[in-house]
Formats: C-alpha cells, structure tokens, sequence
C-alpha cells in the first residue's frame, strides 16, 4: 500500500488455516514436519486463488514447489528467543528437575545440553495458548520468539537470551513473501520493499539448513551478520538428547552468502561423523 500509494480496499487478506495450526496435541516430527505450516497456503498460491504468501520463514522448509520463488524478505525482527516464567527470572534459576515446555527440537536439545535435570514437555500452540498452559502449571517455563511477543506487543513477558547463551533457529524473526514466477506483477510489487540485508542474512543461514538437510527432526542452530561487506555466520548442530554440540563460524564476502553457508555444514559434518542426529 505504501510503496504503490494503494487503498486498503485494492487488497484482500485470505487467512488459511494450516495442518500445523491445526493439530496441537502431537509433535511436528510425528505429523510431516515444515511443511504442516506451509502447504496449504502453497497450493493456494499454485491454484491462483492468492497472489502472494505471506511466510515465517523459520517454518520455510528449503526448497520452494515447482513455480513458487521466495525473492522478498521484510526487515527481520528481534532474532533473541525469550525466556517465558511466571516464577523464576532465568533458566539456571529454575530448581532441579522443573518442567519445561517447549516444541522446538533445537530448544529441547540446547536446553537437555545446559540442564540435564529438567524435564521437557511437548508445548504447542499459539504463544495466548501457550502462556495459558503456564498458568495453568503445565510447565514451569517455556520458551518463545521474541519476534512473535515484540509484534503481539507482549514482550514484557520474556526475558531475551543472548545468541551467544543460545543460537537461535536458522531465519528466526524474519518474515519472506513468496510467489509464483509466472507472475511479473507480483513481482515487481514485491521488489519495491524487499529488504536486501535480510535476504543476505538468510541466503547463508539457509544455504548451511539446506546441506544440513535441516527438518524438525533435527535440531540445528543458525545466525549470520553481516559486517559491512562481510558475512559472519555462526552455526551449530546437536544430537536430540542433548549429549553432544557441535559449532563453528566462518566469515566471508556477503556475495557467496549461500556458499558460506554450506560450507559452515560441511565443516560440522565432517567434525560430527556419521549417524549424529541418529
């Protein structure tokens, strides 16, 4: 609408409600992983009955169905997770053995790694649903995107963890738009606010998920930055349990973002040997 000085009335906003919003009572890893957030609004776009599709890109599975391209990423939010307690300040806080909810498989891993005492719980839901299951005692904690509570407004409720405690999911806090190629309106519309220093930040972040072969089922870590002219990309592997991380950095120009990326992957694998996430 800014951009192309348009009404509110020249656009329609259809909201479709996915598998993966749907189903709340099981683990992603058991229903179909990434994709329970994104298929539905995929074929939408493929039929032609929405123009454009508006994405997290931390649920974008890595590679876009035949004739759908994601070129156009908004300026990323806040990319911290935020601890979420109604009884303690901090995660080494909490006392031994305290439950914790939570169902990000990279969260769960990171947390079993510092605290191998506490006890982690499935934690679905949207954050309302999940803040209520906190009242409720559910869990004594949980953790969630700081991205999410900063655009609900309710921030106020977390405590943000430094990347340096805990290295957030590959893309967290960034918004990507998607579209279909035969569509040149779409696309020039969508060029006129991309957010280039995103884009940037995601091309290594995904090109290291992608040689990662990155689901749900595995818990990864990802975060790039850039340095004027130079991409500092910092990643991490773990298995399920917590047992054993391994990380890693590389620097390089911005242009072989991706390259950098899959580059990072090779590394850890080769560190991490075969059957790692196993």
């Amino acid at each position: 609408m800014a951009a192309y000085s348009l009404p509110e009335a020249a656009f329609e906003i259809v909201v479709i409600k996915v598998t993966g919003d749907q189903i709340l009572d099981k683990a992603l890893k058991e229903i179909g992983g990434k994709g329970l957030f994104t298929r539905e609004i995929e074929e939408a776009l493929l039929d032609g009955g929405i123009d454009i599709a508006v994405h997290s890109m931390k649920d974008m599975p890595t590679v876009q169905p035949a004739g759908l391209l994601l070129d156009c990423y908004l300026p990323r939010e806040d990319v911290r997770d935020g601890f979420v307690s109604p009884s303690v300040a901090a995660l080494m806080d909490l006392p031994q053995g305290a439950t914790v909810g939570s169902s990000s498989l990279r969260r769960r891993a990171q947390l079993a790694h510092r605290r191998p005492d506490l006890k982690l719980v499935e934690f679905r839901g949207n954050v309302q649903t999940r803040m209520k299951k906190l009242e409720d005692g559910v869990a004594s904690a949980t953790f969630l995107a700081m991205a999410g509570l900063n655009r609900l407004g309710m921030a106020h409720h977390a405590k943000p963890i430094a990347v340096t405690d805990m290295l957030p999911a590959v893309a967290q806090g960034a918004i990507g738009v998607e579209r279909r190629l035969d569509d040149p309106r779409a696309e020039s519309m969508l060029a006129a606010i991309h957010h280039t220093p995103t884009g940037q930040q995601l091309a290594a972040e995904r090109g290291f998920l992608a040689r990662l072969d990155g689901s749900c089922e595995t818990p990864i870590a990802g975060l790039a930055v850039l340095e004027g002219s130079t991409l500092w990309l910092r990643g991490e592997i773990l298995r399920p349990d917590g047992a054993r991380v391994i990380s890693g950095e590389s620097r390089g120009p911005v242009a072989d973002a991706a390259a950098i990326g899959a580059a990072l992957a090779d590394q850890l694998l080769a560190e991490a040997g075969p059957g790692f996430f196993d």
